[in-house]
């Protein structure tokens, strides 16, 4: 088979030599390849035949051409780097054993380093076009070793980054390597981990396809790393907005990274109220909202919940933002502003549970004085628990209560003698008289 090989070789040395004869080499353009036409010619052939060997897979030869290229003229072009990869890759495939395979590994590293030396400037394929392809390598043959794979990893984010034409899978692996080995290595920090995800979030910004697996992969990492910590988020920007204290946009990553790590300390809920007088947003403002609704305070959860409300144009995100005050309006018992959000949700989605879901519970707890002694709230706040209870199927536990609190309603139903002296008849009609139900059609019913 080797002896096929060498005759194809031949063969092919014969054809690129009758090719090279119509040559000018004189010309300048073949300066690269040598000094003189015997050296031009001689280089042009090495390069011939390296490919040529690569193919038949005579590798010893391919080795022989690859050294007189880098030898003699390693500037000519960047096939001979591209085909040197290719050989030693296929060298180090059949090693047989370790120390010669990473001989060879060696002699691929090596390679992306010669051609950045010589091609690092090319406009196509310059340095961050073979950064980029070392870094796919080191992870392919040298993930053992962690410093010098996050570098590599890291140096071609970096050339990328220049030239704008950073690829994210590579960006989504690096920063994968480096939450994992934060967790035992003491030379990665928590800063570390911070600060390249403060860097490298926005590479993310508007992908879409199957690109959305990378930013995922991404902020996994960081949700996983244990450097996301409320303790460890809270030391970090303490000391930097000790020095800039209105930072806007550390401010802004501040509030960011402890909103997603759930923290609900005094100095998040600061800052985040700081940043929100710098910069007022809808987002900001339910940010505030839910932590200030987690501790209990809800006076102040529902003011920045209502100037959340103020600035929102999307009626779907109006409709949430009245739930929440309708909920916790109900919680503060504060039954007449609650109602109105309800009715507010309901104008915007009647088919929202939890718009009655509020309502039913307003109803039954509003006073009354009528000729059934009040009683006649509970029809109506039956029959919007009810409504409410068919609408959230999707929500179990808010239906679960809301059947319990159907059953509390029915049995303060007024009793037959009371509907009887006040001239009233099961399954008529009634229009409800008083309370936050005043005029609220629903049906009489028995106790």
């Amino acid at each position: 088979m080797k002896k096929i090989s060498t005759i194809l070789i031949a063969a092919a040395a014969m054809f690129g030599s009758e090719a090279m004869a119509q040559l000018d080499l004189n010309d300048p353009k073949f300066a690269v390849w040598g000094e003189t036409v015997e050296e031009r010619q001689s280089n042009l052939g090495a390069s011939n035949y390296l490919k040529e060997a690569l193919d038949s897979k005579d590798y010893v030869s391919a080795t022989g051409y690859l050294q007189q290229l880098l030898n003699n003229c390693p500037s000519a072009q960047q096939q001979t780097f591209a085909r040197g990869v290719t050989l030693y890759k296929n060298k180090a495939a059949r090693a047989k054993s370790l120390a010669e395979k990473n001989m060879y590994i060696d002699s691929i590293m090596l390679l992306h380093d010669l051609r950045i030396k010589y091609f690092g400037d090319h406009p196509k394929n310059g340095r961050d076009y073979i950064l980029d392809m070392k870094a796919r390598d080191m992870l392919r043959y040298r993930e053992s070793d962690r410093p010098a794979l996050l570098a590599s990893l890291k140096e071609a984010i970096d050339a990328g980054i220049e030239t704008g034409k950073t690829n994210i899978d590579i960006v989504a692996i690096y920063y994968k390597n480096l939450c994992e080995d934060f967790s035992y290595d003491d030379n990665i920090t928590a800063d570390i981990i911070l600060d390249e995800y403060e860097r490298l979030s926005p590479l993310f910004a508007g992908v879409t396809g199957e690109d959305e697996q990378y930013k995922d992969t991404f902020e996994t990492s960081f949700g996983m790393s244990g450097a996301a910590s409320c303790e460890n988020l809270e030391a970090l920007f303490s000391k930097k907005l000790a020095e800039t204290p209105d930072d806007e946009k550390l401010l802004g990553q501040a509030v960011a990274l402890m909103s997603r790590a759930n923290c609900s300390s005094d100095f998040f809920f600061d800052i985040t109220e700081r940043y929100y007088t710098i910069k007022p947003s809808s987002e900001t403002a339910l940010f505030l909202a839910q932590g200030f609704q987690n501790k209990g305070e809800s006076e102040k959860a529902l003011k920045y919940l209502r100037e959340a409300l103020a600035v929102e144009t999307d009626p779907a995100e109006k409709e949430l933002l009245y739930v929440r005050i309708g909920l916790i309006e109900i919680g503060d018992k504060h039954y007449s502003a609650a109602a109105e959000a309800a009715r507010q949700v309901r104008g915007i989605n009647p088919d929202n549970g939890y718009a009655y879901f509020i309502l039913g519970q307003c109803y039954a707890a509003s006073s009354c004085e009528d000729k059934l002694g009040g009683a006649s709230v509970y029809w109506a706040a039956y029959d919007a628990m009810s409504q409410a209870a068919s609408l959230l199927k999707d929500e179990p536990e808010t239906q679960k209560a809301a059947q319990q609190m159907m059953n509390a309603y029915r049995a303060a139903f007024p009793q037959q003698e009371t509907c009887f002296f006040a001239d009233l008849t099961a399954g008529s009609r009634y229009t409800v008289q008083c309370g936050l139900a005043a005029g609220q059609v629903t049906t009489v019913r028995y106790r």
